[in-house]
């Protein structure tokens, strides 16, 4: 593998909205940077990126794929994210280890819900992004109009780099603000080729008025710019290109471009602003973690020699294990050890492979940048850091989101059942929003993940990746517990366990605290009740208790403890007595505390044409739901509601036959609160 200067490297993902095009677009600059030999259609099933058959199947994205290309001398790795809510987590630890985005919009529906989600997320990281508004080609495409939105739902500033000459069927190239030529593009050569030619008399005026714009937006953020543009001279081109990719880096701009994916129009130039505008490695802040053994902060810049590096997913692959894994600083090598700081074990690197979705090519070592396949990693899983022993580094975790939606499963055969454990196991280390647990009352393997479709395609997978068929129950929605006023109780441990006395008493008061908020733990107690080298272990008896709720057995959420008082006896206080104890009375006191379930509650957004309005919203009414508002958009109308979960399971079955299969939703965790 040849080596690449890492300023040349392009670390991105492409995110957006199910739907929006974002794998059409990948494939499109797989198929124009040479990477591919023919355009993969979604509809066909052939996409290179969307490689696993339910994905095939049903045209969306499950899972992230990994896929370098090379473009005007420069790298680009790739991460294709899913769209759908329910894999939001993929998106979520892609975005941790990339340096830019792609945000793909479709020109008809703009900013959807999704959008916003994966918007944000990108937002929490700092990712720098460029925007894509695809789709023009279809009916009611509005590229000022997605400009809007993004202003309203994104809060960003986007900066218009090109102009749509024409839309809908009548969508026939950009105009390029920069270099103020209309672009177009030869269906003969499937979009491989394009001429640049005179901006046409019609669309004169307009291009100059936004390229005054353009000029005038960076001016306000660059100095030299500034300067040019008060003396009324001419921008110089290479000028305003670095001053663009200087405040599209610092996050101060959204490059827009536009195009049709589907019909070969745009792609190129996206590319060329992929190169121009996105950062290299060395281009972000350094990533930082802590030395675990000192607990200081520690500064991973890609020069320096000392090896630090984040797994971000697991996948099982022709049924070994496969991390991917981003390399910050230093070097992996083929057959060397590497030291995982949250297992403070050492794991040999068997091979290092450069991944293109499934297809895989061998490589000997991989520097900072770089985005890769590693398998022989026994022990280490999604989130974990690899760094070397002598110069250990914990870099900080991804945040993982809780189930939802629960179903209990069963193995239909003896032999199923000998690999259903094993089977489960394997998408655990995948997966970390997906959950198993056994229900000890009847023995069922209960499966929560993050929506019905999720549970759906892990029981697909059992069955076509590891022959396992399960019989799957009704989807279960995933509760939490709280409770509704104070309560306080006292317990104490006293018992002789293995010939030594283990004495401890605590008293615990419970109090309800705001949605959301979360559980907290605080003492009120001095040194002399209760030495301080036991509340650790009062705090772990409390934190255990909370996972099981005193009404049906579901999490407690929302409760403060607070340890109020208790008995310590000298030569008999033991650390288990006083997390039993605090267990046994955050248990008593729960139930004092009048518990009650709190339901996921989910943000729900329907787009209907408005013939069928009032049908929708009477059955979303007829759900519990609470409609909050109505935004006309064309012909047809989109109407925000929140609505219990438990209540929408089939929905998408009774929109489709309430609208003539022309309604359409989408549907992601909000909150939970009282049912």
């Amino acid at each position: 593998m040849k080596k690449v200067k890492i300023k040349l490297i392009r670390n991105i993902g492409v995110i957006a909205h199910i739907d929006a095009g974002k794998t059409t677009v990948t494939e499109r600059i797989l198929y124009y940077t040479g990477r591919s030999h023919k355009i993969g259609e979604v509809h066909d099933g052939e996409a290179v990126m969307d490689w696993m058959a339910d994905e095939q199947e049903r045209g969306i994205t499950i899972t992230s794929a990994v896929t370098t290309c090379e473009w005007k001398g420069r790298e680009i790795q790739i991460i294709d994210t899913p769209g759908h809510v329910d894999f939001t987590i993929e998106v979520e630890r892609s975005l941790r280890v990339l340096d830019g985005a792609v945000g793909v919009f479709c020109a008809v529906g703009g900013v959807e819900p999704q959008s916003e989600t994966v918007w944000h997320q990108a937002d929490k990281y700092s990712v720098p992004k460029i925007a894509f508004v695809n789709k023009m080609d279809r009916i009611g495409a509005d590229f000022f109009n997605v400009i809007e939105m993004m202003k309203d739902r994104l809060n960003a500033r986007p900066l218009i780099m090109q102009l749509p000459v024409g839309s809908e069927d009548r969508f026939n190239g950009v105009v390029d603000l920069i270099e103020m030529k209309q672009i177009v593009w030869d269906d003969e050569s499937i979009g491989a080729n394009f001429s640049k030619i005179e901006i046409p008399d019609d669309l004169l005026a307009s291009a100059h008025e936004y390229r005054e714009k353009l000029v005038e937006s960076v001016a306000e953020v660059d100095d030299e710019i500034m300067e040019v543009y008060l003396s009324e001279e001419e921008v110089d081109t290479n000028k305003l290109l670095e001053a663009i990719r200087k405040a599209t880096i610092d996050l101060k701009f959204i490059p827009v471009l536009c195009g049709s994916a589907l019909k070969n129009k745009g792609v190129q130039p996206l590319l060329d602003a992929i190169v121009n505008f996105l950062p290299s490695p060395i281009d972000v802040p350094p990533v930082t973690g802590i030395n675990p053994e000192t607990g200081e902060a520690v500064e991973c810049p890609p020069e320096n020699p000392h090896l630090s590096a984040l797994i971000f997913k697991i996948a099982m692959l022709e049924g070994r294990k496969l991390a991917f894994v981003r390399i910050y600083s230093g070097k992996l090598k083929a057959g060397n050890d590497v030291f995982n700081p949250s297992t403070k074990k050492k794991e040999k690197l068997s091979r290092l492979l450069r991944m293109h979705a499934n297809k895989k090519e061998r490589v000997d070592e991989a520097g900072a940048g770089s985005i890769l396949g590693v398998i022989g990693l026994k022990e280490s899983s999604t989130g974990e850091s690899l760094c070397s022993s002598e110069h250990p580094v914990l870099l900080e975790q991804i945040e993982f989101y809780k189930p939802v939606i629960s179903v209990a499963i069963e193995p239909k055969t003896h032999s199923d059942q000998e690999k259903l454990e094993e089977v489960l196991d394997k998408y655990l280390s995948e997966d970390p929003t997906l959950k198993v647990k056994q229900d000890k009352d009847t023995g069922q393997t209960i499966l929560s993940g993050m929506g019905e479709l999720h549970l759906e395609i892990i029981v697909s997978r059992m069955l076509r990746e590891f022959k396992t068929s399960v019989n799957v129950g009704k989807p279960q929605v995933v509760y939490r517990e709280t409770i509704e006023k104070k309560a306080e109780a006292t317990q104490t441990f006293d018992r002789e366990i293995s010939g030594q006395r283990h004495f401890g008493e605590v008293r615990i008061k419970l109090k309800p605290l705001p949605r959301g908020t979360g559980n907290k733990f605080k003492s009120s107690i001095t040194n002399e009740t209760i030495p301080d080298a036991f509340i650790p272990a009062i705090e772990k008896g409390v934190m255990e208790s909370f996972e099981s709720g005193s009404a049906m057995g579901y999490p407690v959420v929302d409760v403060e403890a607070v340890v109020t008082g208790g008995s310590f006896k000298e030569s008999n206080g033991t650390e288990l007595a006083y997390t039993v104890s605090a267990s046994m009375a955050v248990k008593e006191a729960l139930s004092k505390g009048e518990p009650f379930l709190l339901e996921p509650v989910m943000k729900v957004e329907v787009f209907v044409p408005e013939t069928f309005m009032g049908e929708v919203i009477g059955d979303l009414n007829s759900r519990g739901g609470k409609i909050g508002n109505l935004e006309p958009k064309a012909d047809t109308q989109i109407i925000s509601a929140s609505a219990p979960l438990s209540n929408m399971f089939g929905y998408s079955t009774s929109l489709r036959s309430a609208t003539q299969g022309r309604g359409t939703f989408t549907m992601q965790f909000s909150h939970f609160d009282k049912t």
